[in-house]
């Protein structure tokens, strides 16, 4: 503790993770804290079973319909999508000539425009352009673009077309998912990249309990934990850390169920997702189903985890999720999770203090890559470069291989 580093991070969710490891990537001595004896934070996997009972105070515990507890990892906050085959939607001639569009456009080749601006041809005016019908626009924005809303129709289509290529590209690489997860489930991950701060000379401390946050001149300047103080330069951090430097921006429902069996109408698949959007529910916001099973070792045999969530807007958060509920059913038990939402107050320009915002209701990564890459900018002052990232790693593996 008594030393000065570049950066201190404190919480070891995915977010604070992966900024960790690039960091300690790109040269900066960095101290990772978390007041948990475990990775993860908001977004770790509990494991064994019985825990998570107790987490949500069922008191009678799991009955041993569900097997070993030990062979359960189950996601607080799911975060991926995996999508089942989409070909039957796909042989649809307009939409195949929507997609064959957006597959050969290319923003620095005029020939490839078909007429569209992408500059100021708006998204509905593409979809015009098309033909195309209000659900399958509906799933196009929402499931291949992945937005939350439908504000995106009236803005520029650059933006869109190229995350709907993104998926395309990410769909080519593996044949039946753009997306990938991982088994054992997703508290791997913030290990993951906690083991490359390691490598890069990052130190961690978990267990370990911050009693304050230390400024001077409205600047970040160390945190004290234990009598002890380690300094530092910027300091990344999750919303519980410091409550009075961000603000309640809503809530969001999540609610796990186990199953006995795979969601209907998805051919047995052992992992999906269904995204219902907000249009097919007179609501404001998407509702989020993602599926994951025993064959990804997070569940007994036989088992599968299913988890409904959305962003609150009424006072009854259950009646909310019901359209993706009776897609489950039956279900053997229901965890119900309301949480609040945080976003920091400031940039973190002026006290070097950097907050991650709260996991939102979303069931993939796309707004967690962009608050991870948001932050990287701030702290930095010029965007992440990811292709210069992995030349560091190859450089310093090439000469650990020699």
């Amino acid at each position: 503790m008594d030393e000065e580093y570049d950066v201190i991070v404190l919480g070891t969710g995915l977010t604070e993770c992966i900024l960790s490891g690039i960091m300690s990537v790109n040269g900066k001595k960095v101290l990772h804290m978390d007041r948990n004896p475990y990775y993860g934070g908001e977004s770790s996997s509990i494991t064994p079973l019985e825990e998570l009972y107790k987490r949500f105070q069922l008191l009678e515990g799991p009955p041993e319909a569900m097997g070993r507890g030990r062979d359960w990892n189950v996601d607080l906050i799911p975060k991926f999508l995996m999508a089942n085959d989409l070909m039957g939607m796909f042989e649809k001639r307009r939409f195949r000539k929507f997609l064959v569009f957006v597959a050969n456009f290319d923003e620095n080749d005029p020939k490839t425009f078909e007429g569209v601006d992408p500059q100021s041809t708006s998204m509905r005016d593409v979809y015009r352009k098309f033909d195309l019908g209000q659900d399958v626009i509906d799933f196009t924005g929402h499931a291949l673009a992945l937005y939350r809303t439908d504000d995106y129709l009236d803005q520029p289509c650059l933006e869109t077309i190229n995350r709907i290529k993104l998926y395309s590209e990410s769909l080519a690489r593996y044949g039946k998912s753009p997306y990938l997860y991982p088994l054992y489930g997703l508290g791997e991950l913030p290990q993951g990249f906690a083991r490359l701060s390691a490598i890069y000379g990052g130190t961690y401390m978990l267990n370990k309990p911050v009693d304050d946050i230390i400024m001077e001149n409205g600047k970040v300047v160390g945190v004290k934990s234990e009598g002890e103080v380690a300094r530092c330069k910027q300091l990344i951090c999750d919303p519980s850390y410091i409550p009075d430097r961000v603000r309640k921006a809503g809530q969001v429902i999540r609610i796990i169920c186990i199953l006995s069996h795979p969601i209907k109408n998805t051919n047995d698949a052992n992992s999906c997702q269904i995204i219902i959007p907000q249009n097919q529910v007179n609501r404001k916001s998407d509702i989020y189903v993602c599926m994951i099973s025993y064959a990804h070792n997070v569940a007994a045999q036989g088992k599968y985890i299913a988890i409904a969530s959305t962003t609150v807007e009424t006072t009854e958060p259950e009646k909310e999720v019901e359209p993706a509920l009776e897609l489950l059913e039956p279900i053997d038990q229901k965890f119900v999770a309301i949480s609040d939402l945080y976003e920091p107050i400031d940039d973190g320009s002026e006290s070097q203090v950097f907050c991650s915002c709260s996991y939102d209701a979303t069931t993939h990564f796309e707004t967690t890559c962009n608050d991870i890459k948001d932050i990287y900018k701030r702290m930095a002052g010029s965007a992440f470069d990811f292709e210069n990232m992995k030349r560091k790693q190859n450089d310093v593996f090439g000469e650990a291989d020699q």
